[in-house]
């Protein structure tokens, strides 16, 4: 540290306390008036929300020929979704089921298809998929997952937007499994003294 700094450093706290040993009396004397002290600004932090870009029409450099389709396979908890991308317009089908009576909540559908939405190639293709293991919410991340995944080897501009936004990482968060001895993973019996 540089001289110039520290008897800066000794007068802020004389004045300091200087303001603390004023404010003091005015307990007892009510009308007296307290020096004015000059508060010093506060920095702000600002948090930011997860990455997620407004739609964009990004140029999938290959291409899937007729009949043809992409595979994928996706993952979330213990659902697994298979994942076949084929390219033009026709009914998305979960299951065996049509996707909108399949993931019936708005919520689940746009879920599932983020990757189209954030790539903006959603009218440009559709895909069949099929999911087992977990519960609807686990499904339809794993319909995501294999959805990104296929969407992913279409080019390098398609790649580093769904990147960008997480959805092509494997989210390997799991139930964690019982202990002997324990009531649940962690949660210890209750403690008795006697």
């Amino acid at each position: 540290m540089s001289e110039e700094s520290k008897p800066k450093k000794t007068a802020v706290r004389k004045v300091a306390a200087k303001a603390t040993t004023a404010a003091a009396p005015k307990k007892r004397a009510a009308k007296t008036a307290a020096p004015e002290v000059e508060a010093t600004p506060v920095a702000e932090v600002v948090v930011e929300a997860p990455v997620q870009q407004a739609p964009t029409k990004v140029a999938a450099t290959g291409t899937i020929a007729a009949g043809r389709y992409l595979p994928a396979t996706g993952r979330r908890k213990t659902a697994v979704a298979n994942v076949r991308l084929f390219a033009g317009q026709g009914e998305i089908v979960v299951n065996k089921k049509p996707f909108k009576v399949y993931f019936s909540n708005s919520t689940l559908q746009n879920e599932a298809l983020l990757a189209f939405k954030l790539t903006g190639l959603g009218g440009q293709y559709y895909f069949v998929a099929t999911v087992a293991g977990g519960g609807i919410q686990a499904q339809a991340q794993a319909v995501r997952h294999g959805i990104s995944k296929a969407l992913s080897t279409l080019g390098d501009e398609v790649k580093r937007v769904l990147k960008k936004n997480g959805l092509l990482t494997r989210d390997d968060r799991k139930k964690e499994r019982k202990k002997p001895g324990l009531r649940r993973a962690r949660r210890a019996p209750q403690w008795a003294k006697r």
